[in-house]
């Protein structure tokens, strides 16, 4: 009786211990397919490849001929400029003012744009492991704003001396100088002169950082966009969290 005893409890508990071997292989794989288990060293190489891919892709886009002046990303006059224009189109020598300004303007932001990428490769490296966790696992364009908050006055004290020698390198500022002189002229008009250094830099960071944030939200959202296996790793975690919220 002892050993049938035996048998009989045998029987019923391999297969336990077979179910619960299962059950523990089907975690570790849930947890593999999720993200999980990661260790902290592969959370932060993930997410900086992920940027350092976001802002190389845009960085030498804007940077190319006709990043800015041929795409969604131009740069218009600043909407005092566009009064002086509208004033002066009818003067002599001022028909295509407007034309002219805009592309030496959008000529400027594609060579300070060059500068981009020391700035934020810095950025990227100062990330801590909370800032990785908090990116990774938080709002969709989260890395933008982590770039924005940690590089964006940087970006503007490099970017702006080089609009400033572009806008001279094409004689922009001459241009606008002798517009702004012209206009200031006419009677009863409210004397002005913006800031066309200032304002063609902050565009230029406009531009720069709404091209981040459409290369974040691409890697986020597009498995295909993902091109190593560190990427698709770390990014399945952020996908399951989603999945769970």
């Amino acid at each position: 009786m002892r050993i049938l005893a035996i048998m009989i409890v045998s029987l019923l508990i391999t297969p336990m211990l077979h179910a619960q071997k299962l059950g523990n292989l089907m975690d570790k794989a849930k947890k593999v397919l999720s993200g999980e288990g990661l260790s902290d060293d592969e959370m932060g190489m993930g997410l900086k490849e992920a940027l350092n891919l976001g802002t190389g892709d845009a960085v030498d886009f804007l940077s190319a001929e006709n990043g800015f002046y041929k795409s969604v990303y131009k740069i218009a006059l600043p909407e005092e400029a566009q009064q002086i224009v509208s004033k002066l189109s009818q003067l002599p020598g001022f028909g295509d003012l407007e034309t002219n300004l805009v592309e030496r303007m959008n000529r400027a932001a594609e060579l300070a744009a060059k500068k981009a990428k020391p700035i934020f490769l810095a950025a990227i490296k100062g990330l801590t492991f909370k800032d990785v966790t908090n990116i990774l696992m938080g709002e969709k364009d989260a890395a933008t704003q982590y770039l924005q908050r940690t590089t964006q006055q940087a970006l503007y004290d490099e970017f702006r001396p080089v609009i400033a020698a572009a806008l001279d390198e094409v004689n922009a500022r001459s241009l606008w100088k002798d517009a702004v002189t012209a206009y200031n002229k006419i009677p009863l008009v409210k004397k002005t002169n913006p800031d066309l250094d200032d304002h063609v830099t902050n565009r230029s960071l406009h531009g720069v950082f709404s091209l981040i944030e459409k290369k974040e939200e691409g890697i986020r959202t597009d498995v295909g966009q993902r091109s190593s296996d560190i990427l698709r790793k770390v990014f399945a975690k952020q996908d399951g969290s989603a999945s769970k919220s």
